[in-house]
């Protein structure tokens, strides 16, 4: 296991890093900025949502240790633990204001120091969906795009910047430590399968070690009930390669964002990254994979209901192989429905919810259950898992329902259709043709998408108006740039 950290620290770690074969002699200048509950807490996993738990957890405990079983390279490129890595990432307008809130000056580190680029959601991103598209506007709904390893890596390193944080790769966890009643969990078991392996002692421990998490069977080992699971079968496949990238391609727009919609319900996503170069991502419901070919890649993009991908793509220089990925089903796992749980024990992100990835909703909502851990931390330790759950369950409601609901839209996705649902449905894409004139109506819905909003915004009087009156004019191609609809009285800002 090799350990890394940020600036100087304390021996207060020691006892917990000697247990695991790590020696480390460092001091440690701990400010009380807010309440103490520990000495030590441990976060397992080092992707975006334990690095993001672990800032949370910062505030509250003398040391965290953050332990990832992957290795990391020397530069900001994909690794093994990570295999979403090298496909598109979206970081929604939410997440890029809580991660500049948590890590002030990241957005710009970002850009200054690894070429990301920062926008306007709105205005400089082509928005394609129910085979319409919206119209650009002005708004204060600001983006950024990067790879993932990018984004990944400036924050693994302003994390480690924090005098109290340390990181040990190569570190696999295999399973809780307990008191002798198994009522509350005092640390972590590392080491290789089917041996003892060394006891790494904490306050709290946090599995943010994604989806595959083991909390479900650590629980029933410890005579647990497991959590219920929700899952929505998609079969997601998407193929994906870079391209270089022309300031003239897409007008100077940043991305374009091809929504799934019948009759082949298949998805587009191009964006703009560092090293000037574009990232490309098609693929389909249920099996419909894209070839990883050329001639096959550019028929298959050729049947979105836009050519701008297409059209950019076939003239581009690659600049990688082409990576398929595939996503069988979302996944809800339900801890806040639990009546037992360990005391000093929690379950955060993609562990708890892994969410459909074409909606790149993941990383945000990471980013808002550690604004929301920290605030149940100030609130002190007792019943933490209770209330963390709960206020975590209100905090993926939005976005799961979001993307489950549009991906019922497809006729062979399986899964239970209400009225409301039918309803809601509906009436989005009456929205999105209303909204190929009405940049305003666009803002306001791609604040729902970003979670600036929730989807109930949509639904009042003067955005109900702005659709009907919208929906009076023949429709425009989703090809043809969208005209800018003159500003109405007594509309949302």
């Amino acid at each position: 296991m090799t350990a890394s950290g940020g600036r100087s620290g304390d021996e207060a770690i020691l006892p917990f890093l000697q247990t695991a074969g790590v020696g480390l002699v460092y001091r440690f200048d701990w400010r009380f900025a807010m309440k103490h509950l520990g000495e030590h807490a441990i976060v397992i996993g080092a992707s975006m949502g334990g690095l993001l738990a672990a800032r949370a957890l910062s505030d509250f405990y003398t040391v965290v240790t953050v332990l990832e079983r992957d290795a990391f390279p020397a530069a900001d490129i994909a690794r093994k633990g990570v295999p979403q890595g090298r496909h598109t990432h979206g970081l929604l307008a939410r997440g890029s204001a809580v991660l500049e809130e948590f890590f002030p000056g990241y957005n710009a580190e970002v850009v200054a120091q690894s070429g990301g680029l920062v926008g306007d959601v709105a205005n400089d991103v082509i928005w394609i969906g129910h085979n319409v598209r919206l119209a650009n506007g002005k708004s204060d709904l600001i983006g950024l795009l990067a790879s993932r390893p990018v984004l990944e890596g400036h924050l693994r390193r302003r994390l480690l910047g924090l005098s109290n944080v340390r990181l040990i790769e190569n570190c696999a966890v295999r399973g809780l430590a307990t008191d002798s009643v198994r009522k509350r969990v005092t640390g972590v078991r590392t080491g290789v399968e089917g041996e003892p392996g060394a006891i790494i002692n904490a306050d709290l421990v946090v599995d943010a070690s994604g989806r595959g998490s083991s909390s479900a069977a650590w629980l029933e080992e410890l005579g647990y009930q497991p959590p219920a699971s929700e899952k929505v079968e998609i079969g997601i496949c998407y193929m994906t390669r870079t391209y270089r990238r022309w300031p003239t391609d897409l007008d100077g727009k940043h991305d374009i964002v091809v929504a799934g919609s019948a009759p082949t319900w298949r998805n587009g996503v191009m964006l703009a990254q560092e090293s000037d170069s574009w990232i490309v991502s098609a693929g389909g419901f249920l099996g419909d994979d894209a070839p990883d070919n050329d001639q096959g890649f550019l028929t298959y993009l050729a049947t979105l209901p836009t050519m701008e991908i297409h059209d950019i793509v076939a003239r581009a220089e690659p600049l990688a192989d082409y990576r398929r990925y595939r996503y069988v089903c979302s996944l809800r796992r339900r801890y806040e429905q639990l009546a037992r749980f360990p005391e000093s024990y929690l379950v955060f992100g993609d562990a708890v919810c892994s969410f459909n990835p074409v909606y790149g909703q993941g990383m945000t909502v990471a980013a808002e259950e550690a604004l929301t851990l920290q605030q149940c931390l100030r609130a002190g330790s007792n019943e933490l898992a209770r209330r963390f759950f709960r206020a975590a369950a209100k905090i993926v409601d939005i976005p799961w329902h979001i993307a489950v609901g549009n991906d019922l839209r497809h006729p062979r996705v399986k899964g239970a259709r209400s009225p409301m649902l039918r309803f809601i449905n509906w009436y989005i894409g009456k929205l999105h043709v209303a909204a190929t004139r009405d940049s305003t109506l666009a803002t306001e819905f791609l604040k729902v998408i970003n979670l600036m909003m929730p989807p109930s915004s949509l639904l009042s009087p003067a955005i109900a108006r702005r659709v009907w009156q919208g929906n009076r004019r023949p429709v425009l191609s989703a090809s043809l740039p969208a005209v800018e609809a003159a500003p109405q009285k007594g509309a949302p800002s």
